[in-house]
């Protein structure tokens, strides 16, 4: 609870025992959804995200930035897959569903990966300049959806290309056209 991400961790555990113990006390219906990395429009450009970054970066022409050697893995998913996972979960009729349901794509990749994928989603030739890893950055982030599937039916459907071009589309607008500002 006193590590570099402790305040993080420690509240998403708070929330959940405080879901269940409220659950359990007043016996009402209660689901816990945990979400995993997430992308598509409407992202802020300097969030801190990987995918807003990268594609702000690609599109502006400058070095996208990259901490750590880029072999770190993650994986995303497109922001309507995790809406209808959400919605799902929501709307599950089972009342036996309290226990948290993990909601993200299990398709995982190397940080250098995601940024070769934007530069071509992007079309822009991209410079990656590698930056030290902060201490507290997770080397593999990637999601177990099996009780997603097995309680919901749930899993994505937006494949990595469709989903980035979505996602570059709405950036481009954001970045001005994708042209380098003075």
């Amino acid at each position: 609870p006193v590590g570099p991400r402790g305040v993080y961790d420690e509240a998403k555990r708070f929330a959940e025992a405080m879901t269940m113990a409220y659950h359990r006390y007043h016996g009402v219906d209660t689901k816990i959804v945990r979400i995993f990395n997430t992308y598509g429009p409407r992202m802020r450009l300097n969030d801190g995200r990987a995918v807003p970054a990268f594609m702000s970066q690609a599109l502006r022409g400058e070095d996208v930035t990259i901490f750590g050697s880029g072999r770190q893995t993650r994986s995303f998913c497109y922001v309507s897959d995790l809406v209808d996972g959400i919605i799902r979960l929501m709307n599950a009729e089972a009342n036996d569903i309290h226990l948290p349901v993990n909601l993200g794509n299990p398709g995982e990749f190397t940080m250098k990966e995601l940024a070769e994928m934007v530069a071509k989603t992007t079309r822009k030739s991209i410079t990656v300049r590698f930056m030290p890893l902060p201490q507290d950055d997770p080397k593999v982030r990637k999601p177990d959806i099996t009780r997603a599937r097995q309680l919901l039916g749930w899993e994505p459907k937006v494949n990595r290309h469709d989903g980035l071009k979505r996602t570059m589309e709405y950036f481009k607008n954001q970045v001005g056209g994708g042209q380098r500002r003075a």
